[in-house]
């Protein structure tokens, strides 16, 4: 099994490769005990967003026999979160990303990665 670390980074590199924006991998080990990274990621329409969750899912599923413990915002896929326990990833409708601005509530995080 991977460390969080290289999950996290793997997931960031897939979302990529499916056309993610503004990619931001936060390690917020240090502030919570809900994860130790969290994946932030933009698409430009719910199609995008939903369609991005679903491969990512399927992905890692297949490859490495890791299943989402939760999964929310299907329905209205302008933000899904997948929890994969040490590492959380957000993908968000632009609009709503703008709007809640999850970094800024995160913003002692270490970002890992500076926008993919």
């Amino acid at each position: 099994m991977k460390d969080s670390k290289e999950l996290a980074l793997q997931i960031a590199d897939f979302l990529y490769s499916k056309k993610g924006e503004n990619i931001q991998v936060l390690d917020v080990s240090h502030l919570t005990s809900i994860a130790e990274y969290f994946i932030i990621c933009s698409a430009r329409n719910t199609t995008q967003c939903r369609t991005m969750a679903e491969d990512l899912e399927d992905k890692l599923t297949e490859t490495d026999k890791i299943e989402a413990r939760r999964k929310e915002g299907y329905r209205e896929s302008r933000w899904i979160v997948l929890d994969y326990a040490s590492v959380i990833v957000h993908i968000f409708h632009e609009q709503e990303r703008e709007y809640y601005n999850i970094e800024r509530l995160w913003s002692d995080g270490t970002n890992m990665i500076k926008a993919l």
